[in-house]
């Protein structure tokens, strides 16, 4: 019960810190949580600490829609707050296009060691989201990923192997394979197969010399195979591996994406 308590109270206080922030003018500060001992010597490449923000609405809402945004491989390490530089344009996108209150969150993916580098692993989320729910209030039926370049890799994975976790996937300039940009899963039928109830919108760019455009557009037709009709994929022909600057030009994937929800 206690516990409940001062989650209610750390809620209310980041409702009245964004608050402030808007009169002042000034950007909202993410707030820095820490994950539980447990859940780090459980996982495999989660740095302890992540990032979350509270939209700035104070009606009285029990559940709250939940963005999820995975950084790239520039955002690897044990320094927070270079998620929160890197997370910081697609969590003014949202606050500029979303139509509703929102949590927003971002975990860090560590850096591994000398003989494997860190990658996002779908049980390292699979936990840390679990934490996530227990601290926030989220509704279940509308939890959103989004992620670029690795984070786009970790949108495929994660939501392939928790296919029943989010209503909505867009996969910004990601890769298909968890050994970098050159690397293609084996199991990417599989993941078509877990993947044809969900809606996916994976974004790219079609002169990207880092994560080539082919990643996306093969996944996607993987999906339509798969009998999937709620996959498609955008290219824009004259953008590299910066395409979010495209995705965030217009409120159409905020619109889709907030559009959906996962029957539970």
């Amino acid at each position: 019960m206690r516990n409940q308590v001062v989650s209610k109270v750390a809620f209310f206080g980041l409702l009245l810190n964004w608050a402030f922030a808007e009169l002042v003018g000034q950007e909202p500060q993410f707030e820095i949580r820490k994950l539980p001992r447990e859940i780090v010597d459980d996982s495999k490449f989660l740095q302890p600490e992540y990032l979350q923000l509270v939209s700035s609405d104070f009606e009285t809402t029990p559940k709250l829609p939940l963005v999820v945004f995975l950084h790239g491989s520039g955002g690897r390490g044990d320094d927070v707050k270079r998620v929160g530089r890197i997370a910081s344009g697609s969590l003014r996108y949202f606050q500029k296009h979303a139509s509703e209150p929102f949590l927003f969150v971002a975990p860090q993916c560590s850096r591994g060691t000398k003989e494997e580098m860190g990658i996002w692993q779908a049980k390292d989320l699979d936990l840390w989201l679990e934490q996530v729910k227990k601290d926030l209030p989220v509704d279940a039926e509308r939890i959103y990923l989004t992620g670029n370049s690795m984070g786009g890799y970790g949108s495929w994975v994660w939501s392939a192997q928790s296919p029943k976790t989010f209503a909505a996937v867009a996969p910004i300039v990601g890769g298909l394979g968890q050994g970098g940009p050159k690397d293609v899963s084996a199991d990417l039928k599989q993941w078509a197969e877990n993947l044809k109830d969900t809606p996916i919108w994976a974004f790219h760019g079609a002169k990207d010399k880092v994560v080539p455009a082919e990643r996306s557009e093969r996944m996607v037709k993987l999906l339509q195979e798969a009998g999937s009709s709620k996959a498609k994929c955008t290219i824009f022909p004259d953008e590299g591996h910066g395409a979010s600057r495209k995705v965030y030009n217009t409120d159409a994937m905020a619109k889709w994406m907030f559009s959906q929800r996962r029957p539970q």
